[in-house]
């Protein structure tokens, strides 16, 4: 709400106090009277919301729009605006006497002495009701910084237990003298300030997705990343992230909120570019990269999405997304069941220790049984298994090292017989067990482990140092070689995983067979299906096929040359020893840099800059450090390749910059089901964003300008 005239340059209100009046609420009334004060601004605006934020002061009216007979400064009901000083206006005012306006300009002063008066009245309750709105939203935010639901658990029991997060902590102030919440609540009302809510998450959401988007488009160019889909308030979700690069020329990711993710196929990929481009406002040309975690049904869903993003916007490279190791990313988005029962059997593994310390302790002990005479392997295992040991890039690898150890370990746990266990324990051991004497499982762990063991260094140096990630890309034609060579030599290759999943089975006293699902599926068919080609047709060739056309998808030639722009980062120059600068990658960017035609002769320079170290010199190793040197201003066209680089997802961010997906984890986790919010996720993942609430309440007045009043 406005206390001044809307009239541009009037100082009514400022300087000069004039009594003000409403905007009339009959809708042609109220047009003509934006019409007279040349606001085309105010044009589209309702005459509900013109009558509750925006005022005239009187002086824009002639005397002979005043009631005579009313007392204090009363507006006749078809009262136009027609007294305009300013250049430009409207002159009709002008053309009466000077007494006229003497008259008019004395009957307002009259009015100002009048001691109440319904303009003075109508301001003050709309500052209430303003500090009454600032008090809601200072509340709310505190509950979604600290992650609190405001709405409580309820098992729908109608047991007197049903007041809010929200509602308490507004009942405390109350209690504590609050003044303005005082004047508003209503005690009649059951569950009075719960009431408002809806209106208040959604405020919260539109502003905090607002100055997510603003961050990204002060900046330029971004890259999107998403995440698993999850579940929330029965509908699938899908959780979005932008990367760029802020004004201090450091890498930020925020987290931008959800996309609902029913449907398929094309229709799909649409619905999520139109949400993004037209409720969300975010400008996808500027999109430079795009990184998806997606696994099992999911996965045909997200890649119609990348195709469909890529096909409207051919800069927003596919990549892969550094929070995951790439031998997971792959492993996950096949939809080949081995593959699937090992994914299934790690998660399970992993929520069986997390259970109580006294189970790593069984694991320990099982592990040093199995290395009675290799006392130092024995412990280097037992200090891997004591982290995320299912998540390691060698995880594949160090699960066949454990386990007939791990085996023994959810055996003797579910044998029980000391007591030691609940039925909780006791049941999660008698599943693993189950899947570890699975042959299938056997089978495709093996299989994994072989494949994924030429990539392993690959997907290791991307998650590492600057120098690291330039040696990947270096070696990434090798990688690719090395899988088309078993691929090319399938049936010799999975001899070799077959011998060694049999090998291992029969030291495990596990019965080699086809799975059960697949016999019962052939039921009836002739001929006996042999346990060696079964595995080959729906294990090895699958797996082999998956991931070298994954490889390519994901590290397709601009991406690779995009990772090769590494090489402007000073250590790593120094450290090639070369004299002549690698153009071919950076030229990859030639259309977002800002002189292409000066690259070649700005590239030199910048070689010759840090071709040579002093002695006890440190050159920058980082892209971090590289971006921070205070002349890389000089050199345009290598700042700009430096900003483009820094967004590429495939690139791990420093500790400081990965925090919004770390945030994110903690929410979904965390958070019950029944209280998960896609609103407060958004508003507790962002919670250091920096919230205005002068302009939270404007949002919401625009917003919901038809909201009644509360007294």
């Amino acid at each position: 709400m406005q206390n001044h005239c809307v009239v541009l340059d009037c100082p009514s209100g400022i300087s000069d106090f004039q009594a003000l009046f409403r905007f009339p609420r009959d809708p042609d009334r109220s047009q003509k009277w934006v019409e007279q004060c040349q606001r085309d601004d105010l044009k589209d605006k309702p005459a509900e919301q013109l009558y509750r934020y925006y005022r005239l002061c009187g002086k824009h009216f002639e005397a002979s729009a005043f009631d005579s007979d009313a007392p204090g400064s009363v507006l006749k009901a078809d009262a136009i605006p027609s007294v305009f000083d300013g250049p430009g206006q409207p002159q009709s005012g002008q053309t009466k006497d000077s007494e006229t306006e003497r008259r008019g300009r004395k009957r307002m002063k009259k009015a100002t002495a009048e001691p109440v008066t319904e303009t003075v009245q109508t301001v003050a309750e709309e500052d209430e009701e303003k500090k009454y709105l600032k008090t809601l939203l200072e509340v709310l935010l505190l509950l979604g910084e600290q992650s609190i639901p405001p709405l409580a658990l309820s098992d729908g029991k109608d047991d007197g237990l049903k007041s809010s997060n929200f509602q308490a902590l507004l009942e405390y102030r109350l209690n504590c003298g609050d003044e303005v919440l005082k004047k508003r609540f209503d005690s009649s009302k059951q569950d009075f300030f719960s009431n408002e809510l809806d209106p208040l998450i959604a405020v919260c959401e539109q502003y905090v997705r607002g100055k997510v988007i603003e961050g990204v488009k002060q900046n330029g160019f971004f890259s999107l990343l998403t995440d698993e889909p999850i579940k929330i308030s029965g509908e699938w979700c899908l959780p979005v992230f932008l990367r760029y690069v802020d004004q201090s020329k450091t890498r930020q990711e925020r987290f931008a909120g959800f996309l609902t993710f029913e449907g398929d196929g094309d229709d799909l990929a649409e619905k999520l570019l139109s949400e993004m481009t037209d409720r969300w406002a975010l400008d996808l040309s500027q999109c430079r990269g795009q990184a998806h975690g997606c696994s099992g049904t999911h996965y045909r869903k997200i890649k119609a999405f990348a195709s469909k993003l890529v096909e409207k916007y051919p800069k927003a490279i596919l990549t892969f997304r550094s929070t995951n190791p790439l031998n997971l990313s792959l492993a996950n988005s096949m939809g080949v069941s081995g593959v699937q029962l090992v994914l299934s059997t790690f998660k399970q593994i992993e929520s069986f220790f997390s259970q109580s310390p006294l189970l790593q302790v069984e694991f320990e002990h099982a592990i040093s049984i199995f290395y009675p005479d290799k006392e130092d392997k024995a412990e280097e295992l037992k200090k891997i298994c004591q982290t995320s040991w299912t998540r390691r890039n060698d995880g594949f690898e160090v699960v066949l090292e454990v386990i007939e150890a791990l085996l023994l370990c959810v055996d003797s746990v579910h044998d029980n017989e000391d007591m030691r266990w609940n039925d909780q324990v006791t049941h999660s051991a008698l599943e693993i067990s189950k899947a570890l004497t699975d042959f299938e499982f056997i089978m495709a762990l093996i299989v994994l482990k072989n494949v994924m063991a030429l990539i392993q260094a690959f997907g290791k140096n991307l998650q590492g140092t600057a120098a690291d990630v330039h040696s990947a890309a270096a070696n990434l034609t090798a990688v690719l070689q090395s899988l088309k060579e078993i691929s090319d030599n399938i049936d010799v290759y999975h001899d070799f995983f077959y011998d060694e999943a049999v090998s291992l089975a029969a030291a495990m006293e596990i019965p080699v067979k086809v799975p059960r699902f697949f016999l019962r599926k052939c039921q009836g068919e002739q001929g006996t299906t042999q346990e060696d080609g079964h595995y080959k047709e729906h294990l090895t060739v699958p797996v082999v096929k998956h991931v070298i056309y994954e490889m390519n998808d994901l590290f397709s030639q601009h991406h690779s040359k995009a990772l090769g722009c590494m090489c402007l980062i000073p250590d790593i120059i120094e450290g090639k020893k070369s004299a002549q600068p690698d153009e071919e990658s950076i030229q990859v960017f030639s259309d977002d840099i800002p002189n292409a035609g000066s690259l070649s002769a700005e590239l030199h320079c910048w070689w010759v800059k840090w071709s040579k170290k002093g002695k006890g010199e440190t050159f920058p190793s980082s892209l971090h450090d590289t971006l921070q040197l205070a002349d890389v201003k000089f050199f345009p066209n290598v700042l700009a390749a430096l900003r483009l680089v820094s967004i590429l997802p495939t690139l791990a961010l420093e500790d400081s910059s990965d925090v919004a997906f770390k945030r994110y984890r903690m929410y979904i986790e965390n958070m019950p089901d029944s209280v998960k919010s896609k609103s407060l996720a958004l508003l507790n993942i962002n919670y250091d964003i920096g919230f205005d609430l002068d302009s939270m309440v404007e949002i919401y007045q625009k917003t919901y300008p038809e909201r009644p009043e509360v007294s």
